[in-house]
């Protein structure tokens, strides 16, 4: 059935049935469609086209870090030494001029501002920070600075879907949310893995999962994803070779390259906790000398043997997969692109962590897997399978985001067959870091900063208080609707209680006081049903297993809310109060 506007008043009416004005829950069903439209529906197209433009921009991302590296350091298979030494360092000087001077928000990676920008600033970022962060990283990463691309792409993509929420006029709320949109499409173009992004943003940026969120997100990285393809092709980042587990005995030596990866990401951020804060605490004029001391730096290890550090490393990576290095060597190389990193990272030099922390774990997991061989002939896992494994243990312990870090090696392989020996290794890995470096990089980079941004990582590991961990056992009698006045006050005068409950038919409960069926009795309505005489509002029901904030919606209303079974809700499984809920919460404060 149509509906049509009348011109004299305005109303919506049905048109079968001119002149009759029906409003729709007294609303304009124009109205309401359009609301609905604009905050919801429009919201998840606007997130295919975040997921488009973010595609093109790390398209254009990636094809000037190709450029950057090959004007700077050359074509050919043996970089010339010159080159090695000079490209990283003057690049250095004219990033660090680039970031004092006109982009002073590019410094880092892009994480924690992105979710400054969800928690502080209503997610708004500038786009000249979008411009900086693909000049600056650009060049970085090019010049063979020890830094990648996914976390300045995650940031780029935060910035584009801000421009466009602002032009559309977004409301505060959508506005906070499009920040964390535009960063999965960024990761997942940078990345091609639409999953992993996905579980990143929400686990480590916005912190909670709901149905519109995670509509908006999937969608915006999926067609990132496939602009990305459509223009470098669908192929991994890695050639990824037969990968399996052969036989279980093998979960002993995982379990060692998840020790031995956790006790390196340790060490990884204690570096970074240690260095950044004295880089930043140096004189101002030194900053313009940071990212070229750091370039030098790392131009001399690679003039000394390990061209392998320089950038993000994924020829590497590739390489260690296919059992191309000696294990000896594959561990110098997760060493120096510790150092490596930690050098461009605390200077201030724009780049992204993910690349460096997958080459570490690659170097790391190979190495360790060419080192068990040898002692333990009989385990026979291939180095790809090692350098999977320890992509993912890097990540767990290094990163702090678990469940993304058994996704990412899932997505990369497509092969499920290694599940088993990510969840062991990473398990291990993230249960050492935890309890050596009790603060995620993250959150311990945002402190350095001044900033105070909510901790997924506290926030995935605290204790939910339900209701019943507040409820407790009904002390007065449960009085039935069915009785008479004299009949409650009769069971209300043998119980101290003041506050009672009462069990309505067929389902449902009310509540009332002594003091209120004293008042009934004393105005001659002893005989009526005590049913008739109660307010007609019903408390609603509340189980055990329900959070306790729940309680909270109810007890400022009801001095007593009835806490009952969700397979029989006439049955009290106990009683909560405004007081109870109080009590508790500060109890779990104190602990």
């Amino acid at each position: 059935m149509d509906f049509q506007s009348s011109p004299q008043s305005g109303a919506v009416v049905e048109s079968g049935q001119p002149g009759a004005a029906r409003p729709i829950n007294g609303h304009s069903p124009k109205a309401l469609l359009r609301s609905v439209f604009r905050e919801d529906r429009f919201f998840l197209v606007l997130s295919v086209f975040i997921g488009v433009f973010s595609g093109l921009a790390v398209v254009c991302f990636r094809f000037a870090i190709g450029w950057c590296r090959l004007y700077l350091l050359g074509s050919g298979a043996v970089l010339s030494p010159t080159r090695l030494l000079l490209a990283p360092t003057l690049a250095g000087l004219v990033i660090a001029a680039l970031v004092i001077h006109f982009f002073p928000q590019t410094r880092g990676s892009g994480v924690n501002q992105t979710k400054a920008a969800l928690y502080i600033y209503n997610g708004h970022i500038p786009i000249r920070t979008a411009i900086g962060k693909f000049i600056t990283a650009a060049l970085a990463i090019g010049s063979g600075h020890s830094l990648g691309p996914e976390d300045p792409s995650l940031q780029i993509g935060a910035c584009l879907a801000s421009v466009l929420g602002r032009r559309m006029r977004l409301s505060r709320d959508r506005m906070r949310l499009i920040a964390p949109v535009g960063a999965a499409a960024g990761l997942a173009a940078a990345f091609n893995a639409p999953i992993s992004a996905v579980l990143f943003v929400i686990e480590e940026v916005i912190g909670r999962w709901t149905a519109g969120i995670l509509g908006s997100v999937v969608l915006s990285a999926v067609s990132s994803v496939v602009v990305m393809r459509w223009f470098l092709g669908s192929e991994s980042l890695f050639r990824i070779p037969a990968v399996q587990l052969e036989r279980p005995s093998e979960l002993i030596a995982y379990s060692v390259l998840g020790i031995v990866g956790g006790l390196a990401s340790v060490l990884f951020s204690t570096g970074i906790a240690t260095l950044r804060p004295r880089c930043k605490a140096l004189p101002r004029w030194t900053q313009y000398f940071q990212p070229a001391l750091a370039g030098l730096l790392i131009g001399i290890m690679a003039v000394l043997g390990a061209p392998q550090i320089m950038g993000a490393g994924y020829e590497a990576i590739d390489e260690a997969m296919h059992g191309r290095f000696t294990w000896q060597f594959l561990a110098i190389l997760a060493g120096l692109k510790i150092v490596a990193t930690l050098l461009s990272f605390v200077s201030g030099t724009p780049g992204g962590m993910f690349a460096p922390t997958l080459f570490i774990g690659a170097m790391l997991g190979a190495a360790v897997g060419g080192a068990e061989h040898v002692v333990l002939p009989h385990l026979s896992g291939s180095p790809g399978t090692y350098a999977l494994v320890g992509m993912g243990v890097l990540f767990a312990g290094f990163l702090r985001a678990p469940m993304t870090s058994v996704f990412m090696v899932l997505e990369v392989s497509g092969n499920y067959s290694i599940i088993v020996p990510v969840i062991v290794a990473n398990t291990f890995a993230y249960v050492i870091s935890r309890g050596l470096q009790p603060i995620a990089i993250f959150d311990l980079l945002t402190r350095q900063d001044g900033l105070e941004l909510p901790s997924m990582e506290e926030q995935r590991e605290e204790g939910i208080l339900r209701v019943e961990d507040a409820m407790r056992p009904m002390e007065g009698p449960v009085l039935d609707a069915q009785e008479t006045v004299d009949q409650a006050l009769q069971k209300a005068e043998l119980s101290p209680a003041a506050d009672l409950l009462v069990r309505l038919s067929p389902a449902g409960w009310n509540s009332t006081t002594k003091q209120e069926l004293r008042t009934m009795a004393d105005e001659g309505k002893s005989a009526a049903i005590l049913g008739s005489l109660l307010p007609i509002r019903r408390i609603p029901d509340v189980h055990p297993d329900h959070p306790l904030e729940t309680a909270l919606r109810y007890v400022d209303r009801w001095p007593l809310v009835p806490v009952v079974s969700r397979a029989d809700s006439q049955q009290l499984e106990g009683v909560i109060s405004q007081r109870d809920v109080l009590e508790r919460y500060r109890e779990f404060g104190e602990g």
